[in-house]
């Protein structure tokens, strides 16, 4: 039997779990990471890459920035086409100086881990939670096992940063939250391939055949997307064809797309899934065990990192200050930065897939809505303040 005894017990070594160990122990917080899955299945995994600015201004804060800073490529715009025609929306000019850097999620995944290894803090990978136990005690429990050896934890507070199909959220009452959730009638097809990008920065397109984006990696790694059935399938889609619908959906006069090897394909269905309490006793959640977003808006992990900074102040109040008076407010103050996150998300989503046949009624709504983007600089300025990320004194007002 592994036993062990910590101040915070955390279930996930993704994002939430990773950024919430190093901010509590930057104040002198102990903590013990669970896993289930392996670390080069962490390290692996295909997930975004954009960081926000308080995204970026959070690493530097904990110290684990100097990898991103060096192999990060920061962007000071996005472009928008629809049907053919681009714009672009300038970030630092309407923002007051705010970007985003694109550094994939798994790299950081891979900064925070080399990090909290080499401090020879406590992280168990292939060591799946079973059960939590007294979340409405002072002195919860978490049960796991770990190479065939049961354990458990003691801790004073459980963090469930363990995604959708977590424990975190399947222990919560179900009494003690509502849940809602909405499914798109499309997916995407994601795309990684050794090809040098051709835009110096992100397009998301309109086309009569449906939506795509262009992302990067770095500079020799390119994303893309394209916008599919839910019924669709990824034998559908040999290589060539997934070039060639590219190249049709994202063209515009005087552009072309570089095509090379792709090396991992995917389809993603399309959902916005939260739930309205995100605590329940000494049981707090953060990241996907409490919300989905669409991709279109770039918000999953940024979202999961926001819920960090706040569970992360409350903790601190309660071991330097013995108050709880942050961490009883965590669900109302993380809220508030989740919703927006999923208005715009969703609105994203609306305006540059395919919703109905090209030339209707709807598809005029959303044609509107982005001429409206090419000639007030106040409505750019709403999609950008969103898109680089709103600052946390936003939600404080």
């Amino acid at each position: 039997m592994i036993q062990l005894k910590t101040q915070v017990g955390i279930i996930g070594a993704g994002p939430a779990g990773m950024f919430l160990a190093h901010w509590l122990r930057k104040f002198g917080i102990q903590s013990v990471i669970l896993e289930r899955k392996s670390r080069s299945n962490v390290e692996g995994r295909v997930r975004a890459g954009l960081l926000e600015q308080n995204t970026q201004d959070i690493l530097k804060f904990l110290g684990l920035a100097d990898r991103m800073v060096q192999q990060g490529h920061l962007h000071d715009g996005v472009k928008l086409s629809f049907d053919g025609r681009r714009i672009r929306v300038p970030f630092g000019e309407l923002t007051g100086g705010r970007q985003i850097m694109i550094y994939g999620q798994r790299e950081v995944i891979k900064d925070l881990t080399e990090a909290w290894l080499g401090q020879d803090e406590r992280l168990l990978f292939e060591a799946p939670a079973h059960e939590i136990k007294d979340i409405d005690t002072d002195h919860p429990s978490i049960h796991f096992e770990h190479i065939g050896e049961k354990g458990i934890i003691e801790c004073d507070f459980v963090a469930a940063c363990d995604g959708f199909h977590g424990l975190g959220r399947k222990t919560l009452p179900r009494h003690a939250y509502r849940e809602y959730t909405t499914s798109y009638p499309f997916s995407w097809l994601g795309i990684l391939a050794h090809v040098t990008p051709s835009t110096d920065e992100l397009i998301y397109a309109y086309h009569e055949r449906g939506f795509a984006l262009h992302s990067l990696r770095s500079e020799t790694v390119s994303r893309l997307y394209l916008q599919v059935d839910n019924e669709d399938h990824i034998h559908n889609w040999p290589d060539d064809k997934i070039w060639e619908e590219l190249a049709v959906r994202l063209g515009t006069e005087g552009w072309s797309l570089q095509s090379g090897p792709i090396f991992d394909k995917s389809i993603t269905p399309m959902r916005s899934f939260m739930i309205d309490n995100m605590q329940y006793g000494r049981l707090f959640l953060a990241g996907d065990a409490a919300h989905i977003v669409p991709p279109t808006g770039g918000k999953g992990m940024n979202l999961a990192i926001a819920d960090v900074k706040h569970l992360a102040e409350g903790l601190i109040d309660f071991y330097e200050k013995n108050s709880m008076t942050r961490l009883q407010k965590y669900t109302q103050t993380a809220l508030k930065r989740v919703w927006r996150a999923q208005e715009f998300s969703n609105f994203m989503t609306q305006l540059f897939h395919k919703r109905d046949a090209h030339g209707s009624f709807q598809y005029q709504l959303q044609k509107a809505k982005f001429d409206y983007i090419g000639t007030s600089k106040q409505y750019a300025a709403t999609i950008a303040e969103n898109y680089v990320g709103l600052p946390f004194e936003t939600f404080q007002q």
